[in-house]
């Protein structure tokens, strides 16, 4: 396989991997998932053994159709109510009235709901309907502000009450119903209990407070739907006794029940009052319309008007028709005479348009006969032929006689035509003298009519309201009363359990991804590829504890083998040849301070020494410098900054040696902090230092300054074989990978390279398949002095 496909390859197989290394860093903190979820569960556990426990109780009502109007309205509403939209809104309408506060606040005042009872078991309180004792109000509802809460306990003397603010009163069993010892209510024992042993040891506590509060509370409590294409009302109400929800359903519908028989009730008898008011007033109008009608007949001497309105009637009827027949000619022969009179000579006139007139009818069609035996003649011979010529003298001369015809007849029918107009009028004026008198004799009749009928309507409206009032039909028909489920609503164990599972694996991801979200810092080698894809990743080092800081000599341990394999790589790279006797020079450095590159650089010059490589290890940061620190020295031992400023002449002489049974691992710290770092780093003893340490050592290694905090390692970048850049697994951020890529476009750093620190700090099994495919060695608790001066 050439090297092309094993980049591809590659790329294909880190991209195949994307997803599962983001499952796996989630993963990567698994005890705290199972620890949240322990936790959470065990929340759940206690919730459900102290949260009250809520029950679902039901009722079912019909509301009847009937019993929504009376029967004096039935009829008056009965065609709006055809409508399923107006039956629908009446539905809801009574619904309202449920709900509303004033029937609701018959119910709180029914069963004194603006007392609650509840008994301590254990840590909680638990609503109870039927305590021992009853409780009643004796203060005025207004200065009720708040819910007032008292604990109640049995004594062998008489109720022990305390009140929120601890204060204690004791009320005698015989003295229960006084209000003498400055509480805002009466307490009195249950008639049915003979005995106060049973309830010694138990806490009781009351909570009052006002009705209207309690009425409210209620009316947002009580949930009421209606059944689908049904007039069936589905009440429900959440509640910790079934007892009380059962007993509050039971008489909100006893209520709702009695309040529409009262409105019905008042309404029939409110009716019964109209009725008999208004039925003195119609006897008195119907006595007044009959001596009237007796009065009119006789003034008008009318006895069968019909038979004389009759006559009089036809022959109006017939002289309007003759006069509509005759207009019909006058139009039609002043129609004849437009087009005679206006047509071009010689053309055909219209004939049979309905004039009575034979005669005219019949010198029409002659003239019409003669025009188109012209026009046939004109195609054949000349204009001034004799016989055309004649023809049409004829045509003109039948055309005038046709003129003076028509006005003849026009004449004609104008004084048919008054002497029609005449009879009817004369007609009309002797009927019209009928229909006045009938119009009143109507009039009296209607009003007569209107009387006797309303009158017969209120009689039978009178008994029907009667009979409503004796006998008021149910609001509703009770399909079930008041019943709770057995199973409580809430809280329920299938549904707490698993959502407390669930918080226990949200809030962990949650913290993560905000975590990880938020966290702009190189994780893996997949980030720094694709970043600076210019740049390789030459080798992972993992993460290892304070405790080991450094690999021995034949360690085979994962972090041995991460440096080892970064020794064979940076081998690699650096092509050495063998002809070539010189030293490689490594610079290890990063862009700030605490990514690990010191280690780092003494770690790689113990891999080195390990396989027989003369190694130099030099603190090259000579402002902060960190390798005595990690080898127990003193940091103002002597060292690469004494011997750069001339202080000391032969730099061997103070060299450190490595393990006590390899000295060709040396170590060279950065001695004295100095003021002029740049200078030193600058001159020409540094690059003598450099020329003399490769005749002597095959590495070179050297612990470098950061590089965006000082310009030192830029300074002597130039002398680097090859320089390390040491990222920190979670602690670099990406915004660095930018500035050590511009170091590298820019030539300021030799042949860079990258080395991922810390990576994965998770079990070291992981790692060792990665590195040490299973031949890890077990290492010595105790730790030994790694380093000597020489």
């Amino acid at each position: 396989m050439n090297e092309k496909t094993y980049v591809l390859d590659f790329e294909e197989e880190k991209e195949s991997y994307d997803l599962n290394e983001t499952v796996s860093r989630y993963l990567r903190y698994w005890p705290w998932y199972l620890g949240m979820v322990v936790l959470f569960t065990a929340i759940a556990f206690t919730y459900l053994k102290l949260a009250p426990v809520i029950y679902k109780t039901e009722a079912k009502v019909k509301i009847l159709e009937d019993a929504m109007k009376t029967s004096v309205v039935k009829d008056v509403i009965s065609i709006a109510n055809a409508n399923p939209n107006n039956r629908l809104l009446d539905i809801q309408n009574q619904i309202k009235v449920i709900q509303s506060y004033r029937l609701l606040n018959n119910v709180v005042d029914e069963l004194h709901l603006d007392v609650e009872y509840f008994e301590k078991s254990q840590f909680i309180y638990t609503q109870v309907w039927e305590p021992p004792f009853i409780v009643r109000k004796n203060i005025s509802e207004d200065k009720i502000t708040e819910p007032m809460k008292y604990e109640v306990k049995l004594t062998d003397v008489g109720f022990n009450v305390v009140d929120s603010e601890g204060v204690n009163t004791v009320v005698p069993y015989d003295a229960a119903n006084t209000s003498v010892y400055y509480l805002p209510f009466k307490i009195e024992l249950v008639e049915a209990i003979n005995t106060i042993d049973n309830y010694k040891n138990v806490t009781y506590k009351v909570v009052m407070d006002s009705k209207i509060k309690t009425s409210l509370k209620l009316a947002k409590k009580l949930t009421i739907i209606t059944e689908a294409n049904s007039e069936v009302l589905n009440l429900s109400l959440l509640g910790e006794s079934k007892e009380r929800s059962e007993e509050v359903l039971n008489s909100i519908i006893n209520n709702f029940n009695q309040d529409g028989i009262l409105d019905r009730q008042l309404v029939s008898r409110r009716t019964l009052e109209v009725i008999e008011k208004r039925f003195v007033y119609l006897s008195q109008e119907l006595d007044s319309i009959e001596a009237g009608k007796q009065n009119f007949k006789q003034a008008q001497n009318i006895s069968y008007i019909q038979s004389d309105a009759g006559v009089n009637l036809q022959r109006k009827t017939d002289a309007e028709s003759e006069a509509l027949k005759l207009e019909t000619q006058v139009s039609l022969s002043g129609l004849l005479k437009k087009t005679v009179a206006n047509e071009a000579e010689y053309n055909l006139l219209p004939a049979d348009i309905g004039l009575a007139n034979s005669g005219l009818n019949e010198m029409v069609s002659n003239y019409n006969e003669m025009a188109r035996e012209r026009q046939k003649l004109i195609t054949s011979v000349g204009s001034n032929h004799p016989t055309l010529v004649k023809l049409s003298k004829q045509l003109e001369l039948s055309k005038l006689n046709i003129l003076s015809s028509v006005n003849n007849y026009e004449s004609q029918l104008t004084l048919s035509l008054r002497r029609t107009n005449q009879e009817k009028n004369s007609a009309g004026y002797k009927f019209s003298r009928l229909p006045e008198t009938e119009r009143m004799l109507r009039s009296i009749e209607r009003q007569q009519s209107i009387k006797e009928n309303l009158y017969l309507l209120l009689l039978q409206k009178r008994e029907e309201a009667t009979i409503d009032y004796a006998s008021t039909a149910p609001t509703i028909k009770v399909i079930e009363y008041g019943l709770t489920n057995i199973e409580p609503l809430w809280p329920k164990p299938t549904v707490v359990y698993p959502v407390g599972v669930l918080l226990g694996l949200l809030l962990p991801f949650l913290v993560f991804f905000i975590r990880f979200s938020t966290d702009n810092s190189i994780h893996d080698r997949s980030e720094i590829e694709k970043l600076n894809p210019e740049i390789p990743v030459v080798a992972e080092i993992p993460f290892f504890e304070k405790e080991k800081k450094f690999i021995s000599e034949n360690d085979r341990s994962v972090l041995a083998e991460s440096f080892r394999i970064l020794g064979a790589n940076v081998t690699h790279l650096l092509a050495m040849d063998e002809n070539d006797k010189t030293g490689k020079v490594i610079f290890v450095t990063s862009a700030i301070k605490g990514e690990g590159k010191s280690l780092l650089a003494l770690n790689l010059s113990l891999a080195y020494a390990s396989i027989g490589k003369r190694v130099l290890l030099v603190g090259g940061d000579l402002r902060n410098p960190t390798l005595q620190s990690h080898l127990n020295v003193d940091k103002k031992a002597v060292g690469l900054a004494d011997y750069l400023s001339g202080k000391m002449a032969d730099f061997n002489s103070h060299l450190f040696e490595g393990f006590n049974d390899n000295p060709d691992h040396k170590v060279l710290f950065s001695g004295e902090v100095p003021s002029n770092v740049p200078v030193l780093l600058s001159g020409r003893n540094f690059e003598q230092f450099i020329d003399e340490a490769k005749k002597e050592y095959d590495y070179i290694i050297m612990d470098t300054a950061p590089t965006m905090l000082v310009t030192d390692t830029l300074l002597i970048a130039k002398h680097a074989d090859i320089t390390l850049f040491a990222v920190r697994a979670g602690v670099t951020d990406k915004n660095v990978m930018n500035f050590s890529k511009e170091l590298n476009k820019s030539k300021k750093i030799k042949n860079m390279v990258y080395v991922m620190n810390a990576v994965g700090q998770v079990h070291t099994s992981k790692l060792n398949y990665g590195y040490g495919y299973g031949y890890e060695m077990d290492q010595p608790n105790s730790s030994k002095k790694w380093f000597k001066k020489s």
